[in-house]
């Protein structure tokens, strides 16, 4: 018959100081302590959980009692060390504070510990969770860490420091553990699945130290559950671990970005009939959030402070969807729709609610919500200064200008006709229509001598000299710029709109060169730079029907430059 199955993470526990990866502030100290023969009577190990503090507390106690110490590390195989390792040394003693918090729990130790051990060097205990420890048990506890005996040590491990007191901290030496990073949690678990024949592709193994949140032993653990399978892949982790969830709820904050009320109540009815609690969605959605918005304010030290449930380039796009302003609005809706389901007679109208106020923030009146809306409109106009902050997802703005209708674009190239003139199909206007613009006249030909009556061509027949344009057309005044504004939804909120606004732009085709004008600000810098400025170049392309020559400029230096000085430019964009 075989030996019991072991779990993983009590079978890779480290078991000298070389082996515990990722804490090498608290390992290093504690083996050159040792060396040196330097240890204090009382240490306080503080972190999270599953960073390595039982762990190391347990190491240190076997490197002060072992027998034949390796660079301040136990041998692990003196009788000393075999002892305590299995735990059969009752000198080296592991309390849970948790379960033993009374005051008579520590008075009974108070009086055990004066003994001197019978088999080891030091008497050693191990305090785990001591924050649980009442407040007289800390008094009690109090006397013994001031004036403890040669032979005493006190290793202390808790979760949260501030519930320790200070008079406890003073007399400790404190250590911190750190979150183990993701790459040293996917380094070790390939490490373990390669001693264990475990087929662990690099990516699950990456997301499986994501999903660790920074403690070792929750990836192993993770590891562990995964394990049953031939080869454990990202789907095998999302199946096992339960992380699918996470997509479904990076799905429904995208509708939440979309202000998409309807997708996103559909999506609710659907985690609601597979049975997952309101509390559950609620709760997910805020931590999507949280992570999204210390993306969006410390985007450089996010990495350490993220949960690691969702990948990186999904935080991105939530936190370039949302503002700040609305994040922590948001944020502070679900926390009241999770606090208002405790009592809710009606969890899922109550979960429902807190949706729709999430799409829709108009709905309420509050100062947070009025800031979240405010922020949208400052995020738009600052799109120049942060575009960061803007949703990549389009949103309708409507049209501020009242009165102003569209139209369909007309044919490229194909001018306009006077709204109160004839259409012309084969000849030009007469050549002393007052109504034609002046940059359209003609200029009058030099005098000559009047030619002879046989060879006199008629009046009608006399053809006009090619006109020569000192300043470029007005964008009414032919269909290319109404092409150009046809397309311009490739740009993102606002630009559209502002391109679309009487005197804020305007465009002209003249052969081989398209001249934009801009309105200096938002406008002007937002769509002469990068992106956007390939964007124009495409769409002026395509609007135009064949290669041109793109100029940008502001709309006010724009009057002042002929299309026959742009011509002898090449393609420029001017700053």
């Amino acid at each position: 018959m075989s030996a019991t199955y072991q779990a993983l993470y009590r079978k890779y526990r480290p078991r000298t100081f070389d082996d515990v990866w990722g804490q090498e502030q608290v390992t290093d100290t504690l083996r050159r302590q040792v060396e040196t023969g330097r240890v204090s009577h009382a240490y306080l190990f503080v972190g999270t959980r599953g960073t390595g503090k039982t762990t190391c507390a347990k190491l240190l106690a076997r490197a002060v009692n072992c027998e034949h110490p390796v660079n301040g590390s136990p041998c692990n195989e003196c009788a000393a060390c075999r002892a305590i390792e299995n735990g059969t040394n009752m000198d080296v003693v592991e309390i849970d504070a948790a379960s033993n918090n009374g005051v008579d729990n520590i008075r009974a130790l108070r009086d055990e510990a004066v003994f001197s051990p019978a088999s080891v060097k030091m008497r050693v205990y191990i305090v785990d969770e001591v924050h649980m420890l009442s407040g007289p048990a800390f008094n009690a506890l109090l006397k013994i860490l001031e004036e403890p005996p040669e032979h005493l040590m006190f290793i202390l491990a808790t979760t949260e420091l501030r519930k320790v007191p200070a008079t406890i901290l003073s007399r400790c030496q404190r250590f911190n553990f750190h979150r183990l990073d993701a790459e040293v949690i996917s380094r070790r678990l390939k490490y373990v699945a390669e001693r264990e024949n475990i087929k662990l592709t690099p990516g699950a193994a990456d997301m499986l130290a994501r999903l660790a949140d920074g403690g070792m032993r929750d990836a192993l653990s993770l590891l562990d559950q995964c394990s049953g399978r031939e080869t454990v892949d990202e789907a095998v982790v999302l199946d096992a671990t339960g992380a699918a969830g996470a997509l479904n709820t990076e799905e429904l904050l995208d509708a939440v970005a979309a202000r998409d009320i309807a997708k996103a109540l559909a999506l609710f009815d659907r985690l609601w009939r597979d049975g997952m609690d309101p509390a559950s969605v609620l709760g997910s959605l805020m931590g999507l959030m949280r992570d999204s918005l210390l993306l969006s304010v410390a985007p450089r030290g996010a990495a350490a402070l993220i949960s690691g449930a969702y990948s990186r380039e999904a935080l991105g796009r939530f936190a370039r969807a949302f503002t700040r302003e609305e994040l922590l609005r948001d944020m502070a809706v679900l926390q009241s729709g999770v606090n208002s389901l405790r009592d809710s007679p009606s969890p899922r109208t109550t979960a429902e609610l807190a949706l729709v106020s999430l799409c829709d923030a108009s709905l309420s009146a509050d100062s947070a919500s009025l800031s979240a809306r405010l922020s949208r409109v400052e995020a738009a106009l600052s799109l120049g200064v942060e575009p960061r902050r803007l949703a990549p997802v389009d949103i309708t703005v409507e049209n501020p200008v009242e009165n102003v209708e569209y139209h369909a674009p007309e044919p490229v190239n194909a001018p306009s006709p006077p709204a109160e003139e004839p259409v012309y199909d084969d000849a030009p206007p007469p050549p002393g229509d007052g109504d034609a613009p002046p940059w359209d006249e003609p200029e009058p030909p030099a005098p000559s001598p009047a030619p002879a009556p046989a060879t006199e061509p008629a009046a009608h027949e006399a053809p006009a000299p090619e006109p020569e344009p000192e300043r470029p057309a007005p964008a009414g005044d032919g269909g290319f710029w109404s092409a150009v504004l046809d397309r311009a939804g490739v740009f993102r909120a606002p630009y559209p709109m502002f391109l679309r606004t009487p005197g804020n732009a305007d465009g002209v085709l003249d052969g081989d060169t398209a001249l934009v004008r801009l309105a200096s600000g938002v406008l002007y810098n937002g769509l002469s730079t990068g992106e956007n400025l390939e964007k124009l170049r495409a769409i002026v392309l395509e609007a135009a029907g064949r290669p041109v020559k793109l100029c940008v400029e502001p709309l006010e230096s724009a009057e002042k430059r002929s299309l026959d000085e742009l011509r002898s430019f090449k393609e420029v964009h001017f700053n």
